[in-house]
């Protein structure tokens, strides 16, 4: 009997012992969640020099070619330290299916013709202004491999899903030197709406981002109408060829009425119908060592062209841009770690907003025309130049002597005629001339991170 109840006793010994054990690597591997954040911010500026203006006026009467770059305008001489971007961003961990994303930004501090005086981001008295860039909600997997996405947010063309580096921009890595050519031309990077980002696998080799919002970045809206867009990507080779789609599309006017100088015109002096779409393709090979891409686009712009007719009617006609970047960064030296210390990268984009321009300027009503769209304006061809050395003293801080080159030229040729006689001059639009400028621009840029 004695025996028996020492067995019993062994066992049972052996069995409280055995489920304390799982109970300690249960509450070992199992850990509550905490609410947690992070943060975080980067900056970067420049001394810069401006070697160069595009000047098609005189040297006492300057004028300068409409363009959507940061130092359009800006006379010869020019020479500054200045910030272009400052963030202060955080991010917050609600629970382990809710996350939340709060960025201020400072940005876009330059204008036209004046040294260092701000059309961006500033007050009244030229100082640096924050805004609200990014403010939204993320609901992780709201279905399996799909998160939900409500606020101020990347859009999918500039989208950082915090899963893949899959767009022209992050692959770029040099927003510090350049926006990426459809930013150029302010195609949102940021918008306020609501958007689903979603993966085909569970390695993130596949996925799409769809969102709609205001397209009005930062302001608030302006119209009934909203900016749609989509992206898928594919990865493919472990992940060094990247192929990313885009597709946007927004009314921005429809069925407004126009104003006509003469009476019973029938033309789209009537109700105005104007749109735009764009299809973005961005195709890159990265690695370690290096990285090569490019991205294509092409935007149409519905009657985005105001007609001054002959007859003093008022027409509108419609105009397609196209787009093509081209670059590639790399390392020359890294350290033991293989982290990267001097690195270059180099850049080249050739713009052109001239399609059914030749139609326009040749059809004998033409007295002259503007676009609705100033950055888009479908005059001038613009070819883009930028390199450089990258300096990485430590991680997360850079130091880039660089170039940055813009070319402007006419896509129309001053002094010609069309059938009705009419010749190609400034009194027809502004941009046209037969001078070829460019704006020349000699930097040393600074780009530090913290928090990260």
């Amino acid at each position: 009997m004695n025996r028996t109840f020492t067995k019993l006793g062994v066992a049972c010994s052996l069995l409280l012992t055995l489920a304390g054990t799982a109970k300690a690597q249960t509450a070992d591997t199992t850990t509550e969640f905490k609410p947690h954040g992070q943060l975080w911010g980067y900056a970067f500026g420049d001394f810069a020099y401006k070697g160069g203006s595009d000047n098609i006026g005189t040297a006492t009467t300057p004028a300068y070619r409409t363009g959507s770059n940061q130092y359009t305008g800006m006379p010869v001489s020019t020479n500054m330290f200045q910030f272009r971007r400052i963030y202060l961003g955080y991010n917050y961990e609600i629970s382990q299916k809710f996350s939340a994303e709060f960025l201020l930004a400072s940005e876009d501090d330059f204008n036209a013709g004046l040294d260092n005086q701000g059309a961006g981001d500033v007050v009244s008295n030229g100082k640096f202004a924050p805004y609200i860039k990014l403010a939204n909600l993320r609901w992780k997997n709201i279905f399996k491999n799909s998160d939900l996405v409500i606020g101020q947010q990347s859009t999918p063309t500039f989208a950082k899903t915090g899963r893949n580096n899959q767009t022209s921009e992050e692959v770029w890595a040099y927003r510090s030197i350049e926006r990426t050519i459809t930013d150029i031309r302010r195609t949102p990077s940021y918008d306020m709406g609501v958007s689903l980002q979603g993966w085909f696998d569970k390695k993130g080799n596949f996925g799409y981002t769809a969102l709609v919002g205001n397209g009005t970045s930062a302001k608030p809206e302006t119209d009934n109408f909203k900016w749609f867009y989509g992206d898928v990507y594919a990865k493919f080779l472990n992940k060094k060829l990247i192929i990313d789609l885009y597709q946007d599309y927004e009314r921005l006017n429809w069925g407004v009425f126009s104003t006509s100088a003469k009476a019973g015109v029938s033309s789209p002096a009537g109700p105005w119908y104007h749109d735009r779409n764009m299809t973005k393709l961005f195709v890159a090979y990265t690695t370690k060592k290096f990285t090569v891409g490019t991205e294509i686009f092409q935007n149409t712009l519905m009657n985005d062209v105001k007609i001054t007719g002959k007859d003093g009617a008022q027409y509108y006609r419609t105009t397609m841009a196209m787009g093509e970047s081209i670059f590639v960064r790399g390392t020359i030296l890294a350290n033991k770690a293989g982290n990267q210390t001097l690195g270059f990268f180099a850049r080249y984009d050739n713009y052109d907003p001239t399609g059914n321009l030749s139609s326009i300027v040749s059809n004998a009503n033409t007295k002259s025309y503007s676009a609705a769209t100033s950055n888009y304006e479908p005059t001038t061809k613009e070819q883009f130049v930028t390199f450089g050395l990258d300096f990485t003293p430590i991680k997360n801080v850079h130091i880039m002597p660089n170039i940055w080159m813009n070319t402007y030229n006419s896509g129309v040729t001053a002094g010609d005629k069309n059938s009705a006689g009419t010749v190609y001059n400034s009194a027809m639009n502004t941009n046209i001339s037969n001078v070829k400028g460019t704006d020349a621009v000699y930097r040393i840029t600074f780009y530090y991170v913290y928090g990260k």
